[in-house]
C-alpha cells in the first residue's frame, strides 16, 4: 500500500507545489490542518516560505507544535522545508525581532554573513556520514535555495548510548550553514526538494522509503 501523507497546511503558501512533488513518489497526498489527519498519516510534511515569526504564528493557530511534538514522541515521520526546518530550533532573529521556535533542536536561525543575501539558486550540499536522504546520489548535485537565514552552528550534543543527527552543510558566499538534518522521525531541509527537480525528487523518495 502507498505510504499516506499529509503537507501541514499552516498558511505557509508553497502546499500545491510541495504535494506535487511528494504524489511524484507514488506516496497518497493530502493537503489539510485537520489535527487528527497529520497525526495519523505515515509522515507528516512542514513546509514553510516567509518569515520565521509569522511560520510560527501560523502553525501555532493550527496547534503544528503539538502535532509535531506528538508524532515524534510516538516516533512517527516528520520532514520540515526551508522555514519548516528553521521554526525547528529553539528560536529565530529576523530583524532585529526575536521570535520563539519549536525546541526540537538547540540552535539559532540567523542571517546569512555572506556578501549577496538572499542566497537564491542552485548549490551543492555536503551530506554527513550515514545519510539516508543523499546516500547514493552524486556530490556534484545541486539543489535549490531560497533563504536569507540559516543555522550556522549546530549545537546539540549528544553522548551515550543516543545515536547523533547526521547534518548536512552547504555554502554560501564562504558563509557555512546546515543544509538538512536526519535525526531519527525528525528529517529537515533548507533547500526545496519540491522545487529542485529530479534531484528534489530523489530525495524526497528516499524519505518516503524510509517511512
Amino acid at each position: 500500500m502507498s505510504p499516506k501523507l499529509v503537507v501541514l497546511d499552516y498558511g505557509s503558501g508553497n502546499l500545491a507545489s510541495a504535494a506535487r512533488a511528494l504524489l511524484r513518489t507514488g506516496a497518497e497526498v493530502e493537503v489539510t490542518s485537520d489535527f487528527d489527519a497529520a497525526l495519523a498519516a505515515d509522515g507528516l510534511v512542514v513546509p514553510g516560505v516567509g518569515a520565521y515569526e509569522a511560520c510560527m504564528q501560523g502553525l501555532n493557530a493550527v496547534r503544528g507544535g503539538r502535532i509535531i511534538g506528538r508524532r515524534l514522541a510516538g516516533s512517527r515521520p516528520v520532514l520540515g522545508i526551508c522555514v519548516g526546518m528553521q521554526v525547528l530550533f529553539d528560536r529565530g532573529v529576523e530583524h532585529g525581532v526575536e521570535s520563539t521556535g519549536l525546541s526540537e533542536w538547540p540552535g539559532t536561525v540567523e542571517r546569512l554573513q555572506a556578501p549577496i543575501v538572499p542566497h537564491m539558486g542552485w548549490n551543492t550540499v555536503q551530506p554527513g556520514e550515514r545519510s539516508v536522504l543523499f546516500d547514493g546520489l552524486d556530490p556534484e548535485t545541486r539543489y535549490y535555495f531560497v533563504h536569507s537565514y540559516a543555522v550556522r552552528r549546530w549545537e546539540l550534543e549528544v553522548s551515550g548510548p543516543f545515536t547523533p543527527p547526521v547534518i548536512t552543510w552547504a555554502e554560501h558566499g564562504g558563509d557555512r550553514f546546515v543544509a538538512a538534518v536526519e535525526n531519527g522521525p525528525l528529517s529537515a531541509t533548507q533547500f526545496h526538494p519540491e522545487k529542485s527537480g529530479d534531484a528534489g525528487a530523489e530525495v524526497l523518495q528516499r524519505w518516503v522509503r524510509s517511512l
